[in-house]
């Protein structure tokens, strides 16, 4: 029997976890919007946007439904059957990916998950890192058991530059588990909102599928302004 989800948090407001947001309201799931950034969680809930691609009547109109809402308390995915992790990884000063972000979401989510509770990563990372690193603090934290006491996903967001008609909805989602039925869970959960699902064997090969396809992009773009410059000569 498919999961059922009714109330689900973003965690991290940004370029991925806003449009995620909307679309999953847009689909009719209740969304609770987390961010440390108190002005990001004021702006949603007066229906005002901070990003230049998504105007503020997109926001609005969730926001009135009652179906988009956001806060500052971690706490409140008390309230959830899913959290999706969406915040930054960046460089560190050695050029090496810093996960500070990620685990401490964690060690905050963590004294909070409920029973049952999928927990999702969607930010850029190596593999290895959410079965590794994010299990670790969220089972330490939490004092349950991952693939039992709730389940672990990875799902890279996604984009599909240069194609005006791409969405969040259209783009198709990636989903590894760490457990199939973590995996079954995290595809029940992204096809209430995204067209085409493609399930991998594990979050390492579905974190290995969005290296893959950043450096692919990275390649050809470094590829064609390589040959713009033996153009123009």
């Amino acid at each position: 029997m498919s999961k059922q989800f009714s109330k689900i948090a973003v965690v991290g407001l940004g370029y991925v976890g806003l449009p995620l947001s909307l679309q999953f309201a847009r689909s009719g799931v209740s969304v609770l919007g987390i961010d440390l950034d108190s002005n990001k969680v004021d702006s949603i809930n007066k229906g005002v946007s901070y990003l230049k691609h998504f105007s503020s009547e997109s926001i609005a109109e969730q926001v009135n439904t009652g179906r988009f809402e956001a806060t500052s308390e971690s706490s409140r995915i008390s309230e959830v059957e899913a959290i999706l992790i969406c915040v930054p990884t960046p460089l560190n000063e050695y050029r090496e990916p810093d996960l500070s972000f990620v685990l401490d979401t964690a060690e905050t989510l963590a004294p909070y998950l409920p029973n049952g509770v999928l927990v999702t990563l969607e930010s850029t990372t190596y593999p290895g890192t959410t079965e590794d690193e994010l299990r670790i603090v969220l089972e330490e934290g939490s004092g349950k058991k991952a693939g039992v006491d709730f389940h672990l996903a990875y799902s890279p967001e996604r984009e599909d530059p240069g194609r005006e008609d791409a969405s969040v909805k259209t783009i198709p989602k990636v989903v590894g588990g760490y457990t199939q039925k973590c995996c079954d869970h995290a595809a029940d959960l992204y096809s209430l909102g995204i067209d085409v699902i493609h399930r991998v064997s594990s979050c390492r090969v579905a974190e290995a599928t969005k290296l893959l396809e950043n450096i692919f992009r990275s390649v050809n773009i470094a590829l064609v302004n390589e040959l713009k410059v033996v153009y123009e000569a």
